[in-house]
């Protein structure tokens, strides 16, 4: 009989430290877990689920005028934010209960409540210390505002899912993937959208060429994109806020969001007394097996501050109990990882981008543009890009780029092959799948550039 508590005790109940307590649970271990707001984290309650239910919705107004072109007879839409709002917080309750069961059914004791480290083997929950063999942080991180006076008048992307109702007109502030999804997916829902990037173009560390063709649809489509521009000064007026910008802009918008960055959430965890390692932005300093330098503490997911996708924190969760409960040692792999940003057009993307390409040796560049049939036929003026970056001298597909609607759903299956080491060739020899706009992925023969 063990003289700790637990085998393991979890910190934060997202979708890494969900699946670590199951998969170290499997091996036998008895495992708790400690969330102190809601059972899914981030993802489930306020980032991917709900932020893609809301893509979904957005996308609806232009099906409608897509249809007539079609020869359907439809009447103009209206969207009702109260009732999709309700059928939101329906299905997000949903899913937690399901987190719960996954839990109970893998034999996991949950604890409602704030945990805190107080030793290398304690974890304190309200007034209760429980001790573990293993303790692993999972607490993800959360989105900060800017240092700067009167803040706390702007939103951030956790508060757009409990809006009583949508604003006429939002300023966003930044230019990453979450800053422009939510610009797109409001804009979708019938808000005025103003975006502010300080940058000279959104998605910074993307593909150059799939970034602006990104920034390009997104103001064609009617969001006031603002390069090289950011908030000087801010003040309360009437239900809005004025907004001074460094373009020499002011004006007043309903609702200002600043997307300008998260932050690991490690404050008062206890981490530092116990003896945890902290970076400069506050993540848990771990190695290649999440581990930190106190040996009996591990760390993974956003905390860490390593690859922020919710995929990867799950990969990393089942590494951990690989190499703890199953004495097979797993290094996470963050190579060549897929994902997907939901603007619309939605960017998919795998491997290296062109510019980071050319730093690593030649390269031939594969690309093509084009208007895709079926809003060509509704007469919209939408352009898609499909990319390829290959190595000049092993002929391995270095990075694929897409830019179309079901970009993320496509580049999936492309990840599998990037991963794989396939090369030009390969893609060559497959037989395209017609009419389709991803098979311009096989059919391109002729290299548009070198470098």
């Amino acid at each position: 009989m063990s003289d700790f508590d637990y085998d393991l005790f979890v910190i934060g109940g997202g979708s890494g430290g969900v699946r670590a307590a199951r998969m170290a649970a499997q091996t036998g271990a008895r495992v708790a877990l400690a969330e102190e707001y809601r059972l899914g984290g981030t993802c489930v309650i306020r980032g991917c689920v709900p932020k893609k239910l809301m893509v979904f919705a957005s996308e609806y107004g232009e099906m409608v005028s897509d249809a007539r072109a079609y020869g359907w007879d439809i009447a103009d839409g209206t969207f009702d934010w109260g009732r999709f709002r309700g059928q939101l917080d329906a299905e997000l309750d949903r899913l937690e209960g399901v987190y719960r069961r996954l839990l109970e059914g893998s034999e996991v004791t949950v604890h409602d409540g704030r945990a805190r480290v107080t030793g290398p083997h304690e974890v304190r929950v309200a007034d209760t210390t429980f001790s573990a063999k293993h303790i692993l942080v999972a607490t993800g991180g959360r989105p900060a505002l800017p240092e700067m006076e009167n803040a706390e008048l702007g939103i951030t992307s956790n508060d757009i899912f409990k809006l009583d109702a949508l604003p006429e007109s939002i300023l966003i502030v930044g230019g990453g993937y979450i800053a422009c999804e939510f610009a797109c997916i409001l804009h979708g829902l019938g808000v005025e959208v103003t975006q502010f990037y300080r940058g000279a173009q959104i998605l910074r560390g993307f593909d150059g060429e799939a970034r602006g063709l990104i920034a390009e649809e997104m103001q064609q489509r009617g969001i006031d994109l603002h390069l090289g521009t950011n908030v000087i000064g801010m003040m309360p007026e009437g239900t809005g806020v004025r907004v001074k910008a460094t373009n020499g802009s002011e004006r007043v918008y309903d609702k200002v969001m600043f997307a300008t960055g998260r932050t690991p959430n490690t404050d008062g965890l206890g981490l530092e007394e116990a003896g945890v390692a902290l970076g400069r932005r506050g993540e848990v300093v771990v190695d290649d097996y999440s581990q930190t330098r106190v040996p009996s503490i591990y760390a993974i997911g956003d905390v860490t501050d390593r690859v922020q996708l919710t995929p990867v924190a799950i990969r990393e969760g089942m590494a951990f109990a690989d190499t703890v409960f199953r004495g097979q040692p797993t290094p996470v792999d963050h190579a060549l990882i897929p994902s997907a940003i939901f603007t619309q057009p939605e960017m998919g993307t795998v491997g290296l981008s062109e510019e980071d390409a050319r730093e690593a040796g030649p390269i031939e560049v594969y690309c093509t543009s084009f208007k895709p049939m079926n809003t060509a036929f509704a007469g919209r003026p939408d352009r898609v890009l499909m990319k390829l970056v290959v190595c000049a001298e092993t002929r391995r597909v270095l990075g694929c780029h897409i830019v179309s609607p079901g970009a993320g759903e496509m580049i999936q299956l492309a990840g599998i092959a990037v991963k794989m080491g396939a090369t030009k060739e390969d893609f060559d020899r497959t037989v395209a799948v017609h009419p389709t706009v991803s098979e311009e992925l096989v059919t391109m023969r002729a290299p548009v550039r070198t470098a």
